[in-house]
């Protein structure tokens, strides 16, 4: 399917690895022009090589962490126009929420919270006067499933889904769409566990914890970034202009729910 939006220019956040990888991929398939970011300019730096190689698209590199207002200035000087905004950033790590002191609660609710908010500001009025834009919000199934340990992360993205919800339905007359993926267990580093940047896995012990991390899911399997891009390329895409404030999860069907 030609998704209508080649040549269109797309940031995607924290997008060097994992599901921002996989969006990022899936959106330079589509033909994008892409701002890629990343905390390790290194692993930033062979991302964008790959998918310049592969896709012949343009790729710009900005590397910080998101949440720092400075790299936040930096993305959006080197593309001001953005037609595509995919906000993605790490959540906080498992933890007993009585371990959660102000500091880090603050820190969590401004990565995931208040920074998507921020770039939305900065973007969704250009967006608007152009007639044209895209923004997808990388969230998690917690939203909507609670998992103890991961409290702050449910509670800051929760709150950006409410916080859009209204914002959504004031632009969609300006073809300007926001919607919310909602990932739940995919085979992305995060599932993998504590190890060495760029260690390779045993294949047996891969298999053994695949397998033990599916088990309840219907579809038998983990979910790979790749597969998780190409839903968010069509949610970016001139099909979905009739589609905003919805929360999609892609887990497979772990999500069990008949509305």
């Amino acid at each position: 399917m030609d998704l209508g939006i080649s040549g269109k220019k797309a940031i995607v956040c924290a997008s060097s690895k994992g599901l921002g990888k996989g969006c990022a991929i899936a959106l330079a398939e589509a033909g994008c022009e892409l701002f890629l970011n990343g905390r390790d300019a290194g692993i930033l730096s062979r991302t964008a090589t790959e998918i310049r190689q592969r896709y012949g698209v343009p790729v710009t590199e900005i590397v910080g962490d998101i949440s720092d207002p400075a790299v936040q200035k930096a993305l959006l000087s080197a593309c001001p126009d953005p037609d595509i905004l995919v906000n993605n950033n790490g959540g906080p790590p498992y933890r007993d929420f009585r371990e959660l002191d102000r500091e880090k609660i603050l820190a969590g609710v401004t990565n995931n919270m208040v920074t998507p908010i921020e770039l939305i500001k900065a973007v969704i009025d250009g967006m608007a006067a152009r007639g044209f834009g895209r923004i997808v919000n990388i969230t998690s199934l917690s939203v909507y499933t609670p998992i103890p340990g991961l409290d702050l992360s449910s509670g800051a993205r929760a709150g950006l889904t409410a916080f859009l919800a209204g914002v959504a339905r004031t632009v969609a007359d300006r073809n300007v769409t926001i919607n919310n993926m909602l990932p739940g267990k995919l085979d992305t580093d995060r599932l993998r566990g504590p190890h060495e940047p760029g260690s390779i896995e045993d294949p047996a012990e891969g298999a053994a914890r695949r397998a033990r991390l599916s088990a309840g899911i219907p579809a038998g399997r983990l979910g790979t970034p790749e597969e998780f891009g190409q839903i968010c390329a069509f949610l970016c895409s001139t099909h979905a202009g009739y589609m905003t404030g919805q929360n999609i999860p892609v887990d497979g069907g772990l999500y069990v729910s008949s509305f």
